[in-house]
């Protein structure tokens, strides 16, 4: 689409919508979603002038159904603009804008509820404290982040408003996210001190941003932001954009204009039917907001379990193999609880042909303890896949054996080159290799090692630690520092395996099918 720069479109869709009346009675916009109009230091006048872009715009863009922070906009460029007409063509430009990797306006309830879930995976990255202090409460994370676009442009103070915009007009979306890490980062430390005394995080987070002139200015605040270590434009992209198709999978649709229930927009995912041999239903949700948004949307099923199935190798592929992504947990005869976020299909380990160890990852996987502390181990780049890329560019990272007198060999880093028509830069691929040292490893039993591997630059579990291994029999395992994840032991180094579980995600389509990542 294009926004015509003639002063007169202005002028037509005013007078067709409001005659000759200078004071709109209409009410607001549909896709204001019931918000209210930021003063902002306007008038009574200027409000009033807010209200007419705003319904003029929607005039102009009818398939625009959900865009909260227009009226934000509109005010705040009103302040930088000779009229009217100027702003109305100044927001168009803004809505027209054609390339995704620098987009400016989510305009649906689709791409803004992916916004949403994308700002949340960089949460989890660049925040994991606040995300396991949420999930701990009982709180709904994904309500707590549907607001994080509207800390910036509903809740912040004026002069922190119009810093933001000046730079959010030059570089687009990824500023926003920037700048609500930073608020975010503040406030975990802000909160940290006081969370028993917090009843609604969402509440709270938002009265913090109306008074973040407490914590730090407007400066501090964008220097803060632009510290981020942020993936790049295009990164971001394929991360919403996979966000996106998971929704849509959900049965949201690009004509949607709400959540069709009160119930779906508060309990995405519902644990009061959750049962486990290994973990509580409050660990367990800690767990599912670790995982990244687009699988966190759907219910937990379990797929494998020592108390219900065979306690083999076998019978743990029988179930596991064909789903992704999975999530591992077990407890140890200690009662200590830990496990590891699968972000591929381990049947991947088949496509390789060396009779070595083979890695496969994504920068997505991860592992974990939950007893007798909780914490998360993980590299902070953000390194994306998506269902869009090729097999060979999507691997998750482990290593399995081939029998018990197959020699193991560990892993080191040789020379790393991208598969052929790749770009030669692979910071956002997966990069599967295999080099087997020269002096191998002689194992009694075959075991089953998950060593998750990081995209480029490559950090091998097998050259600095397995972070975790074990047996075929599913009796017992190991686990060592890694330098993949930067993990300590996640429980005592030689384990007796109590209870071992794996879990994937399912939901069910409007025509009963059934889906399971």
């Amino acid at each position: 689409r294009c926004a015509a720069p003639d002063r007169d479109v202005y002028q037509e869709v005013t007078k067709k919508l409001f005659g000759e009346q200078k004071v709109s009675t209409h009410p607001v916009p549909e896709y204001m979603e019931g918000g209210e109009i930021p003063r902002y230091c306007l008038n009574k006048a200027g409000l009033n002038s807010v209200k007419k872009i705003l319904l003029c715009l929607g005039k102009y863009f009818p398939d625009m159904n959900f865009c909260p922070i227009l009226p934000a906009l509109v005010s705040l460029i009103l302040h930088f603009s000779e009229d009217e007409a100027e702003c109305f063509y100044s927001i168009s430009r803004l809505i027209s804008y054609k390339d995704p990797n620098k987009r400016y306006i989510d305009q649906t309830f689709l791409t803004y509820r992916a916004s949403c879930m994308t700002f949340g995976d960089l949460a989890n990255k660049y925040c994991r404290g606040i995300r396991k202090l949420i999930a701990s409460s009982d709180q709904n994370l994904f309500e707590f982040y549907s607001d994080w676009i509207m800390w910036i442009f509903a809740d912040l103070p004026f002069t922190y408003a119009i810093r933001v915009l000046d730079v959010y007009l030059l570089e687009g979306y990824k500023v926003l996210y920037r700048v609500a890490l930073a608020l975010l980062s503040l406030y975990k430390v802000s909160v940290s001190s006081r969370v028993a005394d917090v009843e609604d995080f969402r509440r709270d987070m938002k009265s913090f941003v109306q008074n973040v002139a407490r914590h730090c200015t407007a400066e501090k605040l964008l220097e803060k932001a632009f510290m981020i270590q942020m993936a790049t434009r295009r990164e971001l992209n394929l991360l919403f954009n996979a966000n996106m198709d998971s929704l849509m999978q959900k049965g949201v649709h690009i004509q949607q204009k709400r959540w069709v229930s009160r119930k779906d927009a508060v309990q995405m995912v519902d644990f009061s039917t959750f049962s486990s041999s290994v973990v509580t239903r409050t660990e367990m949700r800690v767990v599912w907001a670790w995982i990244p948004e687009r699988f966190a949307l759907f219910s937990p099923i379990r797929l494998f379990s020592t108390t219900e199935h065979n306690r083999s190798l076998d019978s743990f592929y029988s179930h596991v193999e064909g789903h992704e992504p999975t999530v591992l947990i077990l407890k140890t005869v200690d009662e200590e609880v830990c496990g590891a976020f699968l972000s591929t299909d381990v049947i991947e380990r088949r496509k390789h042909d060396s009779e070595g160890l083979t890695y496969f990852g994504t920068g997505e996987s991860f592992v974990f303890t939950l007893r007798p502390s909780m914490e998360r181990y993980q590299q902070t780049m953000v390194n994306i896949m998506t269902r869009r890329l090729s097999p060979q560019q999507v691997r998750v990272s482990s290593r399995v054996s081939n029998g018990d007198k197959s020699p193991i060999a560990s892993t080191t880093v040789s020379t790393l080159t991208c598969p052929a028509g790749t770009p030669q830069d692979p910071s956002y691929l997966t990069i599967p290799f295999t080099a087997p040292s020269e002096e191998p490893l002689c194992a009694k039993d075959a075991v089953l090692t998950w060593c998750f591997s990081c995209v480029f630059p490559v950090l091998s579990g097998g050259d600095g630690g397995h972070a975790l291994c074990l047996h075929a029999d599913l009796e017992g395992g190991s686990t060592e520092p890694c330098d993949t994840f930067k993990s300590i032991p996640l429980c005592r180094g030689q384990f007796k395996i109590q209870s071992l579980e794996v879990w994937g995600s399912v939901f069910l389509s409007d025509s009963q099918q059934l889906y399971i990542f």
